[in-house]
């Protein structure tokens, strides 16, 4: 017997029904099986799921004689099915990565509960996931499992059978099937949950609903929507069957179903034309026979649910068009706004530019705004020790105004006085490019301090790899670039590569990096501080997860199921998990383990680097800077080719690594595991490594930057640590062909 039944019906899905098949074969978790059903499906449907059973003995196909519809199919896989548990899945939808492991987990924790819900992410077209917008009610505080009494909210998700898994034996007792018709699992979801004993939440996301152009049910014209009245029948049949519920849940379900009805009936492309009137009598006579009075009900429901009990369609749609009208007029409005805003903005910053330059100001900012951090912020703490006669200034969106200090005037970009700083500033530090509208003024100073070590291609270099630079204006950039007066180095490799990518007439400071000089001064209390911030144990292996960015990949997926490594190495392990900036959404914010920890939002990298014991990185330059710590440091490399076709980099990562370099997932749990990661090698690698890329860590590169630029004073950074001649050359474990390195050291 099998713990999980996982029930796929089929039709008309050939193009994507591979995806869904793969997702659930490939599940870390295979104690499953998984039955099939060809609703008659006149594509390839049939052939697809014959392939599979051939290969995979946990497949069971069942073809059906004719298209009995999606209920029924459901029926036919439940009939076979002989799991603990039963998981129905769409067959354009997948399961994420991990997801039936974390539900087998959550099903032990919670002693078995009839229904498991989980959540969900909407798959759009364009490769974007967008999670359900009510995800913060399968949160998992609280006593679990529960009474669904206990928590009623649950009433309010989308109610699919695809995001929940069913004791079998609840299901086989309380006699649920699926009915014909559109809306079918409205009348198997209402009532499952009413008749749980148990009931208890996954908050992850375990299903990925696909949003497909065309050839989705419910976007389809057609009358079967009409199938939604005769589902709401049968839910309130089951009630009628089991009065015992009706105090409880009647008066929600009936709101429910209006708030439903009017759904279809005001959302395009589901009613055909002249259709609509009868709805809503449908929809009225519905409402006079389950009416049930009572409970709060918002202003804009109750006209709603007005409508529909009065039956007024013609009204109805005269207040839903002119909402749609005032919704338009309103966006163009907004839009001549925001255009005359913005001429006002740049007349007020030429006017300022006619102003004298203030030589008591400078403004810092750092990876496009996004908040206090990098080296622009070690550079701003030390101006305000060393140079206090100048005031400093930080440019930061609204969401990350509280990273900037309060000794230092915040600037929201956009604004007039954000403008007039920018126009007025002597001094002007960033680790990117200032806004392109920047006019560079005689007797201003713009030092570009840049955000790491490159080992991908850079600048003017990406002109031949279109996958990362082919929406970029190089002439643009270069004018960018002609505005610098300083371009600040951590290393001879990063100063002959700036020099050559962006070529101008700026003055290289090969100082260091100030971002790394915390790492020299740091000591075990600030370490103890960040993890106790972090709700991390002080005897913890703690290790940093921090990829790159994928220039290849729309969406960036996570290439790395910590959960797995987490399980195998045991609760002395925890990981943080920091996505890359660019990254919109953080990589396992929808896969929550215990001992993995979200940190993406943490606004500065180093103190995350100081709470851990190791780093595990791909292609990121982080691992730069963190081998300034001198602590273990370990690559995955698993799409090495993909990565280096795509965005290219400056020399084998393989061949002058800082550590161990794991090519898949089962080879880094392996270095992780037998504890290769902290061993007298990696710590070769790691030395020959630092010797090379971290030659002025020594805590003082920041003064070094503030005495150059902002006091005028000489300052030369010291003489950089020789590479020791036993680790010139490669020292991984095996040799591999590769660049030659030309670094200087």
């Amino acid at each position: 017997m099998p713990r999980f039944s996982v029930i796929v019906p089929a039709y008309l899905v050939q193009a994507y029904l591979h995806a869904c098949l793969d997702s659930v074969l490939g599940q870390s978790y295979t104690d499953l099986e998984l039955i099939a059903v060809d609703d008659a499906s006149p594509d390839a449907c049939g052939e697809i799921l014959d392939s599979y059973a051939a290969r995979d003995p946990r497949v069971t196909v069942v073809h059906l004689p004719q298209n009995v519809g999606l209920g029924e199919a459901r029926n036919a896989g439940l009939e076979r099915a002989s799991g603990d548990y039963v998981v129905f899945l769409d067959s354009d939808d997948t399961l994420t990565p991990g997801s039936l492991a974390a539900i087998a987990d959550r099903v032990k924790d919670t002693g078995g509960p009839d229904v498991l819900i989980y959540d969900y992410a909407r798959a759009h077209w364009d490769g974007s996931l967008v999670r359900n917008q009510h995800a913060q009610m399968l949160n998992e505080s609280g006593p679990q499992p529960f009474a669904l009494a206990d928590r009623p909210s649950l009433m309010r998700l989308l109610m699919v059978v695809w995001n929940k898994a069913y004791r079998r034996e609840f299901l086989a007792d309380s006699g649920l099937t699926f009915h014909p018709g559109y809306y079918e699992d409205t009348a198997w979801t209402y009532p499952a949950l009413m008749a749980a004993d148990s009931v208890a939440t996954l908050d992850r996301v375990c299903v990925h609903y696909r949003q497909r152009r065309q050839g989705n049910i419910l976007s389809t014209v057609s009358t079967r929507h009409f199938d939604v009245f005769d589902q709401y029948d049968r839910v309130f049949a089951f009630l009628d069957a089991h009065p015992e519920l009706n105090d409880q849940w009647r008066r929600v379900l009936f709101r429910r179903m209006i708030d439903h009805f009017c759904t279809i009936f005001t959302t395009r492309g589901r009613l055909p034309r002249g259709s609509r009137a009868a709805f809503l009598r449908r929809a009225r006579s519905h409402y006079a026979r389950y009416r049930t009075p009572g409970g709060p009900v918002r202003t804009p429901t109750r006209l709603r649910h007005g409508l529909v009990r009065l039956g007024a369609h013609r009204v109805y749609l005269v207040i839903t068009g002119t909402r749609r009208v005032r919704v338009r007029a309103l966006r163009h409005v907004r839009r001549a706004a925001h255009a005359a805003r913005g001429a006002a903005l740049q007349a007020h910053y030429l006017i300022q530019c006619r102003l004298p330059v203030k030589d008591d100001l400078a403004v810092f900012s750092a990876y496009w705004n996004r908040g206090y951090s990098c080296s622009p912020a070690a550079i701003e703490s030390m101006v305000r020790d060393l140079v206090p006669s100048i005031r400093t200034a930080w440019i930061a969106r609204p969401a990350h105004t509280h990273t900037v200090p309060t000794g230092t005037r915040r600037l929201t970009p956009g604004t007039f006085s954000y403008w007039t700083a920018l126009a007025r500033a002597k001094y002007l530090v960033n680790n990117v490019n200032f806004d392109r509208r920047l006019r560079k003024r005689p007797g201003q100073v713009l030092l570009q301090t840049h955000h790491g070590t490159p080992l991908k291609k850079m600048g003017l270099d990406l002109q031949e790899h279109p996958a990362a630079g082919g929406g970029m204006d190089f002439a643009t950039l270069l004018t960018n670039v002609d505005k610098w007066d300083y371009s600040l180095s951590a290393n001879r490799h990063s100063t002959l590569t700036w020099e050559r990518v962006y070529p101008a007439g700026y003055t290289t400071l090969e100082y260091g990096n100030p971002r790394n000089d915390i790492f020299a001064r740091a000591t075990e209390a600030d370490r103890d501080r960040t993890r106790e911030l972090l709700g991390l144990a002080s005897d913890a292996t703690v290790i940093l997860y921090a990829p790159t960015h994928r220039d290849y990949q729309r969406t960036q997926t996570p290439h790395l199921d910590l959960a797995r490594l987490a399980r195998h190495l045991g609760p002395s392990y925890v990981f943080l998990s920091r996505a890359h900036y660019l990254s919109t959404t953080a990589p396992y914010a929808t896969d929550p383990h215990p001992r993995v920890i979200d940190v993406s939002d943490h606004h500065t990298v180093e103190e995350l680097c100081l709470a851990s014991d190791a780093l595990v990185t791909d292609y990121s330059s982080l691992m730069f800077d963190y081998a300034a710590l001198d602590r273990p440091i370990v690559l995955l490399t698993d799409d090495r080719m993909a990565y280096e076709a795509a965005r290219g980099t400056y020399f084998d990562i393989r061949s002058f690594a800082p550590g161990p370099v794991a090519q898949s997932q089962d080879e880094l749990l392996d270095i992780l595991a037998t504890g290769h990661w902290n061993g007298s090698r990696s710590a070769r690698l790691r030395t020959a490594f630092r010797a090379r890329f971290c030659p002025y860590d020594d805590g003082h590169a920041t003064e070094r930057v503030v005495r150059r630029v902002f006091l005028g004073e000489p300052s030369e950074p010291p003489a950089p640590r020789p590479v020791p001649s036993d680790l010139r050359h490669d020292t991984t474990d095996e040799v591999r062909p590769g660049r030659p390195l030309s670094l200087e050291p």
